[in-house]
């Protein structure tokens, strides 16, 4: 079992950058596959970035690709993510979740055991 902490989160502007940390506390986080995802006011909770357990496989929602960066640090038991040119439509709680053994085809967040309480992110126009 694995918990999970995020930080990082605030109020920024448009066009601004944040990268968001999320620290696993318990065993073997390198088994767990890790994800952020993130969740609107009334919408549902969508899929931000994954990373497979070793760190070389990633993968990305349109919605962020070119501008979201995801990556981990085993050694930490830390996964990140960097987040650049930000948008008012990125304003949103962001999650990080892990299972176990995933991989990059574990890409919605149903597929998610642990989950973290979740950062604020507030971009501003």
């Amino acid at each position: 079992q694995v918990q999970l902490a995020e930080s990082g989160g605030g109020l920024v502007q448009a066009g601004g950058s944040l990268r968001l940390s999320c620290v696993a506390s318990g065993r073997a986080f390198s088994s767990y596959g890790m994800g952020w995802f993130r969740q609107a006011p009334g919408k549902q909770r969508e899929t931000v970035a994954v990373i497979d357990r070793s760190g070389l496989g990633t993968y990305y929602a349109d919605s962020v690709k070119g501008r979201a960066t995801i990556s981990r640090d085993n050694a930490k038991n830390t996964v990140y993510l960097r987040l650049v040119s930000l948008e008012p439509e990125d304003t949103a709680v962001y999650y990080c979740a892990g299972k176990l053994y995933g991989s990059t085809q574990d890409r919605s967040p149903g597929e998610y055991n642990y989950w973290g309480q979740g950062t604020q992110v507030s971009v501003s126009s």
